[in-house]
């Protein structure tokens, strides 16, 4: 499941010098959309790059306060990514619900053929407009669901029935409450609408969606077989355009099934500086692991792809590429022996400087030694193109 955040930033939560803050926060934290009023699509567009849902609550003109010359904006502009109903209508208790919610007007909007992709706003004043929500599920790409007085069962419900039809975004008011949304029924929301002026609570919201989408991997120990100079290769540094820690690392080897925990280059050496950007990662051939569970040959990395950075407990996180280093360089050939007694190998520069996560801790390629342990990710698949498929493959 891809999460993702919206932010909240319409008319109601002030004039524009307040909603241009939240949209900036917005931007600058990494969430995905913000909802506003029609009137501000332009200007939104303007600072930035982001999804932009808008209310439609009728009319060609949308009024919007404008903190220099209160102007009236002229919502005839740019389009936005996605139109929401029920702002000033049933979806938010303005107007009363009808008693067939087949002579919703709200609902009636939402069916109209359109080019842009769909919304409906609903606050969840009782069982009515659960109800409510749940029949606008059936027609809206988008459904936002904000509780008053919210309790978690609403949530529940609305998972359970409607999870699967639509796009569910839960209104929250913290990152605390993100993350017991996309918690709860241990499947979650698909998204959350945070209604929120603090740029840290919209920094760590965006935190908690990137979490709930990570993996976490379950690493094990392999025996070292042997280690043998082979010569020189085309060896891949992986330069990322972010800092990994003392413990992080990636995953590379010539086996897709058996991948090798080397770590970035954050030590000290006596003979470089570090470089906590980097990781020196193997040959050319050698599979890396990326973000999605697939693999990439180290070859085929280019500046703008993302790689999977794992620490030696398994957490995940992803990383882009800034920059791929091949040079020629002596490298030594690894072999393993996984718990399952399957033979996995990597090849890895004979170098001080590149470290692998050995039971006795970091330890030097240049001092492993048969009997060795070292920490690797195994996974009893085969891969065709990156993607793990069901069927027999030999690698030697």
């Amino acid at each position: 499941m891809t999460r993702s955040v919206w932010i909240k930033a319409d008319g109601s939560v002030g004039d524009w010098e307040d909603r241009r803050m939240r949209i900036t926060a917005a931007l600058e934290a990494g969430a995905d959309w913000v909802l506003v009023d029609e009137g501000d699509v332009e200007r939104v567009r303007e600072l930035g790059d982001i999804g932009v849902a808008a209310f439609r609550t009728g009319g060609d003109m949308t009024l919007v306060d404008d903190a220099e010359n209160d102007a009236e904006t002229d919502a005839s502009g740019p389009e936005p990514d996605a139109v929401v109903v029920g702002k000033n209508g049933e979806g938010d208790g303005t107007i009363d619900l009808p008693d067939d919610l087949s002579g919703s007007a709200d609902l009636s909007t939402l069916r109209r053929d359109d080019d842009l992709e769909r919304g409906a706003y609903v606050r969840i004043l009782d069982e009515a407009y659960e109800t409510f929500a749940e029949t606008a599920a059936e027609v809206a790409d988008h459904t936002i669901v904000v509780g008053e007085d919210w309790t978690i069962i609403p949530l529940e419900n609305l998972i359970a029935r409607i999870g699967e039809e639509t796009n569910l975004v839960a209104g929250v008011t913290s990152a605390a409450e993100a993350k017991t949304a996309f918690e709860t029924l241990e499947i979650g929301s698909d998204s959350v609408l945070l209604d929120s002026a603090d740029p840290d609570e919209i920094r760590k919201t965006v935190e908690v969606r990137d979490e709930a989408e990570r993996e976490t991997l379950d690493l094990e120990y392999a025996e070292v077989l042997d280690v043998e100079r082979v010569g020189s290769a085309d060896r891949v540094c992986i330069d990322t355009g972010n800092l990994l820690e003392h413990d992080e690392g990636m995953l590379v080897g010539s086996m897709a099934r058996g991948l090798v925990f080397v770590h970035a280059e954050t030590a000290e050496s006596p003979y470089v500086a570090s470089r906590p950007f980097r990781v020196n990662a193997g040959a050319v051939h050698a599979y890396v692991r990326t973000p999605d569970g697939g693999t990439k040959y180290l070859s085929e990395l280019r500046s703008g792809d993302e790689v999977q950075v794992v620490d030696t407990d398994g957490n995940t996180r992803e990383a882009i590429v800034g920059r791929v280093k091949i040079e020629k360089r002596p490298m030594f050939r690894i072999a393993l022996e996984t718990e399952d007694g399957d033979r996995v190998e990597t090849l890895l520069q004979n170098a001080e400087t590149i470290k692998v996560a050995s039971s006795e801790g970091r330890k030097p390629v240049t001092g492993l030694e048969a009997g060795d342990e070292l920490l690797l990710y195994y996974e009893d698949t085969a891969r065709h193109f990156g993607e793990a498929v069901e069927e027999s493959i030999i690698e030697k």
